[in-house]
């Protein structure tokens, strides 16, 4: 969904998408429609867009001396060039390149059938197609169609449709949840007691609509400030001060506990109220959309100002691990992974570190000051330097990850 972001709307912009692919690796299949290449690759992480022209895109460049087969029209004009040589082209003219300009001109030469006697210039078609080594067609990228030629103000738009598309997602998915459950939770102290399941809250007297206003001695004015109290006293004796008809009381109990990612939490038997109503349902998925995003941009920021540590983040093996947990609960626990992965990929993408979305719409409001784009060049380090330090992160964090879910 991220990646079709970038797509659906590069192509909006008139910017030539070569290749949309889901996963990495070598391929596994593959098909061209409309200018595009769609391929499916070995393995399944992640995707990517390959826009024409971007940092990370390949030059459409033929060596001197490279031999190819050409595929000629009607016009005269250049359809096909094959680097494969994989006999695809039937038909093809044998042609040793001399030099080519798939770009501004738009012609290639060389000599044909091997007669180094006579060379020869041929204008290739606008949407002529290159077949590469290994066997995959993609369309040549003109000047006119490539990402770096587009208008600011459209790079910026291409390169933050991932992020929207994931806050799409996850407004989608919050809302079904909403439905799927029956209602909206309200993040509010005020608790109920489920029905059929064991409670040592409602052995202590404790009643559904009560509002648990303390615990400890700690304040608790929402259902989550609760669930944090509880959760690192497992089996322990702790004071509750309830609100019930108007007047407090305290309550002495003792919790009971279970094991969540190999750690013992402890829990009382309550849960959050609800409302059913259909404009909650309906509002739900923008409401908890906002709440998480402001959420994990707390956690980023209390991991920037001084309290970092690599048990806050996760990698494959930690997303593995929760989608383990998640899928135990049923669909809907499958749906709440989804919507909170999404929003996470939406906020974390918005850091300004190059090679991130966000460091790319960084480099774009400084060219739109500057007046005139970054050097490919400069773009391409900083790129590399913003994606060597995400691929030491990952390294790091999917190691801790192993040792966190794994081994301790």
């Amino acid at each position: 969904m991220h990646e079709f972001g970038h797509f659906i709307v590069a192509k909006k912009c008139g910017i030539m998408v070569r290749e949309f692919s889901i996963g990495m690796g070598p391929k596994l299949f593959y098909y061209r429609r409309n200018h595009t290449t769609y391929t499916i690759r070995i393995l399944p992480l992640g995707g990517y867009v390959r826009l024409a022209g971007s940092v990370d895109d390949e030059a459409d460049e033929i060596q001197p001396g490279t031999p190819v087969k050409l595929q000629i029209n009607d016009n005269d004009l250049v359809t096909k060039i094959d680097l494969s040589n994989k006999n695809q082209m039937l038909k093809g003219i044998p042609f040793q390149v001399s030099d080519a300009d798939l770009v501004n001109g738009l012609w290639i030469e060389g000599f044909e059938n091997g007669n180094e006697n006579e060379k020869k210039r041929f204008s290739v078609d606008h949407d002529a197609l290159i077949i590469k080594k290994d066997g995959i067609g993609v369309q040549i990228a003109p000047a006119d169609v490539q990402f770096q030629n587009a208008p600011v103000y459209k790079q910026i738009m291409v390169n933050a449709a991932g992020i929207i598309n994931n806050v799409i997602l996850a407004i989608v998915a919050f809302t079904i949840l909403a439905f799927m459950q029956g209602g909206v939770s309200n993040n509010s102290n005020q608790i109920d007691i489920p029905n059929n399941q064991p409670s040592v809250a409602k052995d202590a007297g404790i009643k559904s609509g009560d509002r648990i206003i303390a615990i400890d001695g700690h304040k608790t004015n929402t259902f989550q400030d609760i669930g944090k109290q509880i959760e690192k006293k497992p089996d322990q004796k702790i004071k509750i001060k309830v609100l019930h008809d108007k007047k407090d009381k305290n309550v002495t109990l003792k919790t009971a506990s279970q094991q969540v990612q190999k750690k013992k939490v402890g829990i009382i038997g309550i849960k959050a109220t609800t409302n059913d109503s259909f404009g909650a349902k309906i509002t739900s998925g923008f409401t908890k959309t906002w709440s998480t995003t402001v959420q994990l941009a707390g956690a980023l920021w209390s991991m920037v100002s001084g309290h970092f540590s690599l048990n806050n983040l996760g990698g494959p093996v930690a997303i593995y691990a929760s989608t383990s947990q998640a899928t135990s609960y049923g669909i809907t626990g499958v749906v709440a992974l989804l919507a909170w992965l999404s929003i996470n990929l939406a906020v974390v993408n918005l850091i300004p570190i190059p090679a991130l979305d966000g460091g790319k719409i960084f480099l774009n409001v400084i060219q739109a000051i500057r007046g005139k784009p970054i050097s490919e060049k400069t773009e391409t380090v900083i790129t590399l330097i913003g994606f060597g330090f995400l691929v030491i992160l990952m390294i790091l964090v999917t190691w801790n990850d192993i040792m966190r879910y794994f081994v301790h």
